[in-house]
């Protein structure tokens, strides 16, 4: 196997590193996990991305979700282009806005009212602020591995026992911030009870990745997420699922659609915007109707609703409903599962392959993957060498154990099963 040369990457990172905090504008970016600089990417089409030295990967990243239908396909580009004809941002509302608005309420019964924000990190944090203004409580329940953003009330992380309050994961998030933010384990009903039994009265919300995304892909126990909901109704607090990620990758309604269970707000992002930077939450019209300049909730926007982001979502979200490609995603992510599986099994390295959909996660531990304890069970130096081999043989995948993989549209059956074998090698690579 030839060593990838990576110069260029690696000079650019020399120079970023001088002028960008870690070199990096996000912290995955910088590949530290995984023991290596990070790619530096000049361009992408379907299910490739080539980095500035030339190389070329089967891309599993997908700009960590949006890319459904592959990297710059043509009838986004076009949008997009067109769009930029007329201007890049107004400051003022647009009927592109109401396109969306329409789309995405009539792809969530649970959707009755609907704001755009700049990112699926606003979308959590204003969701959550109306949520305490309707409910007039302060309190928030959210739950370990579970990631929604980085405001400062949900950088918290858990404390000892079963429901407790949480205390500042980052430096800079004051404790009294972290104080109403109450933790507790993730497909564990028992924990989210006994929160509820302790402060139920001080609770305005609960928020959930109803698949988990953000320690690897880890799917709700069969009822789960019902009781989520009941327990939320029954101490009136508000349900708010984080669908940025699953939200039109899942399913074309989301993981609402896939569970049937009908949150009170949801949050949205990635594939609203196909590509471009965008979020949303919406929900039932009495709790949306609190916002300004209706209500006391204030939220606001200068970019939100750019008019480059909602044509390039309103393309995304138009070839979904023309193809309802749900079930041909379902098959090939189905395929990618069994390969990594076997390749795992035939080189005898514990390994096990955790999916929804068309995200899924190969976590280097014994399975099943349930929760954050069990996932960070996994072996990360396993999963470097893993990467840094399947790097190597043209598969870019995400430079951390606990991140998704996504397949889109692009990803041929041909390339699926270059990945699988790469992977067989890979594996290999990892015994030693």
């Amino acid at each position: 196997m030839a060593k990838l040369d990576t110069t260029k990457s690696n000079e650019l990172f020399r120079r970023a590193e001088v002028l960008i905090p870690g070199g990096v504008n996000s912290p995955v970016r910088a590949f530290r996990a995984v023991g290596r600089a990070p790619l530096f990417i000049r361009e992408a089409g379907g299910a490739h991305i080539t980095d500035v030295d030339g190389n070329t990967y089967i891309d599993y990243v997908g700009s960590w979700g949006p890319m459904i239908v592959g990297h710059s396909h043509p009838a986004v580009i076009e949008a997009i282009r067109e769009a930029a004809g007329h201007g890049t941002s107004y400051g003022a509302p647009t009927e592109l806005e109401i396109e969306l608005a329409d789309e995405i309420i009539a792809a969530f019964p649970s959707i009755e009212r609907v704001r755009l924000t700049n990112s699926g990190t606003e979308a959590a944090m204003s969701a959550i602020r109306l949520a305490r203004g309707f409910t007039h409580r302060d309190c928030i329940v959210k739950f370990e591995g579970c990631y929604h953003g980085h405001s400062d009330s949900l950088l918290v992380k858990a404390g000892s026992g079963l429901a407790t309050f949480a205390t500042p994961d980052s430096a800079g998030v004051p404790a009294d911030f972290a104080r109403n933010t109450i933790v507790v384990p993730f497909n564990d009903e028992e924990a989210l009870a006994k929160a509820f039994e302790q402060q139920g009265s001080e609770i305005a919300c609960v928020i959930i990745e109803p698949v988990a995304g953000n320690m690897g892909c880890v799917a709700p126990r069969s009822g789960y997420l019902e009781a989520v909901r009941e327990t939320a109704r029954v101490h009136g607090a508000l349900l708010i699922f984080d669908e940025v990620i699953t939200g039109f990758r899942v399913a074309y309604g989301g993981a609402q659609e896939l569970y049937g269970v009908k949150p009170d707000l949801t949050c949205l992002g990635k594939i609203i915007g196909g590509g471009l930077p965008v979020g949303a939450f919406g929900g039932r019209a009495d709790v949306m109707d609190e916002l300004a300049p209706l209500g006391p909730v204030y939220q606001a926007g200068t970019l939100s609703g750019n008019p480059l982001a909602v044509t390039a979502g309103l393309t995304i979200l138009k070839l979904l409903k023309e193809t309802d490609p749900y079930r041909e995603l379902e098959r090939r992510s189905a395929k990618l599962e069994k390969g990594l599986r076997e390749s795992a099994a035939q080189a005898s390295v514990p390994a096990t392959v955790s999916r929804v959909g068309s995200m899924l996660t190969t976590f280097f531990t014994e399975g099943p993957v349930t929760d954050w304890p069990s996932a960070k069970k996994s072996d990360t130096d396993r999963y470097a060498r893993f990467f840094r081999s399947m790097l190597e043989q043209g598969v870019y995948l995400a430079p951390s154990q606990f991140e998704c993989a996504f397949v889109s549209l692009a990803h041929t059956g041909e390339l699926i099963d270059r990945t699988v074998e790469a992977a067989r090698t890979a594996m290999r690579t990892v015994t030693d």
